[in-house]
């Protein structure tokens, strides 16, 4: 594929839509099934190798305790958001036993409630809520059944695009990743006869952060001489240049929801898109609210993917990552941020090695 030559400034894109993963349900499913029969030709292919040549086997499950947990305090969020832009009263608004429990005394605005919750999860399987009231204003809502299912589904899904990635971003091409049960994924690497060095690539976190780049000097000069007290230089993902940047974050991977690689809509370039979380998306509206005209940097692992000038107040909770990238690179940083904000962690379950079969 041809790279369209532009000038190095590398650019956050932000958009205010609030249900992009949504907007083309016909083409993502479509795109889901080619990729489901995608991998299930490689499993083929790799249990056939597995078979010849031996190799490791590797289970890891899911944290689903840290997506309940996530999970509530996202529902948390979005009911606190409806409750204020529609200045409803309320009181202890608290997360119990994987739902959100509140109470609010007028019975018109508990059903405006439920009403504007039902309205953003329409379309969405794994955002669907159960509603009850259980006398005297008080209100519990909770995921339905179907939606936690729903949601350890994409969990495992969303590991599994991870998983992929980053054996590819480490060198093994040849390797197969399914779900195995409800909770847990299994690695095969045919002819891998050392486990341990599969496992070790996912025994380290990927580390995101946003952090306010340091304008009292050049990156450069900063490099060569002594960075202000507070302040570290990071090196550009592609360019190489350095970066002046706060130590301390205004924003982690875990205010991160979602991260995919995409086509810009104008450029059709490779972009990473991203969406912040209910807290995430206040807390950058605060920050950038803040730093108008001020750069900021997007780190993955050490190194500035981005680094745009706030330009306005983004409040919009989504934007898209852009630098030239082709369509690997852009891939490599969409599932490095969904891996910084993946609930929990992967738990290994099981690790050996198996031997080829024996020639008759």
């Amino acid at each position: 594929m041809t790279r369209h030559r532009r000038n190095h400034n590398i650019a956050l894109i932000v958009t205010l839509a609030v249900a992009a993963v949504i907007a083309h349900p016909l083409a993502a499913r479509a795109e889901d099934s080619q990729l489901d029969k995608m991998r299930a030709r490689i499993a083929a292919f790799v249990v056939d190798k597995m078979e010849k040549l031996g190799g490791s086997r590797i289970v890891y499950r899911v944290d689903s305790d840290g997506l309940r947990e996530t999970v509530g305090a996202d529902l948390r969020d979005d009911v606190y958001k409806i409750l204020r832009e529609d200045k409803i009263a309320f009181s202890g608004l608290a997360i119990r036993d994987g739902g959100v429990e509140l109470k609010i005394a007028d019975a018109k605005a508990r059903e405006q409630l439920a009403r504007k919750l039902a309205s953003a999860a329409e379309g969405l399987p794994s955002h669907a809520l159960s509603v009850t009231d259980r006398g005297d204003g008080l209100v519990r809502l909770a995921p339905t059944e179907a939606a936690s299912t729903a949601r350890l589904r994409e969990l495992v899904d969303d590991s599994i695009d991870m998983v992929e990635q980053r054996l590819k971003d480490s060198g093994i091409k040849l390797a197969s990743v399914q779900p195995d049960g409800t909770d847990r994924l299994r690695i095969f690497v045919p002819g891998e006869m050392d486990p341990e060095r599969v496992a070790a690539i996912f025994a380290r976190k990927v580390k995101v952060s946003f952090r306010l780049v340091d304008v009292s000097m050049p990156g450069a000069q900063a490099q060569s001489g002594s960075p202000p007290e507070g302040t570290e230089v990071l090196l550009g993902f592609k360019d190489k240049i350095p970066y002046l940047v706060a130590k301390d974050s205004v924003l982690e991977g875990d205010d991160i929801s979602y991260a995919a690689p995409i086509f810009a809509a104008g450029t059709k370039e490779p972009v990473a898109s991203f969406r912040f979380n209910g807290r995430g998306t206040r807390r950058f509206a605060h920050v950038t609210a803040e730093n108008v005209g001020r750069p900021f940097a997007i780190v993955l692992d050490d190194k500035v993917i981005s680094a745009p000038v706030i330009r306005e107040p983004i409040t919009g909770g989504s934007g898209q990552i852009s630098g030239n990238f082709t369509l690997e690179e852009a891939s490599s940083v969409a599932m490095m941020l969904r891996a910084g904000s993946l609930p929990g962690h992967l738990d290994l379950v099981e690790k050996r090695v198996l031997q080829p079969a024996a020639k008759p």
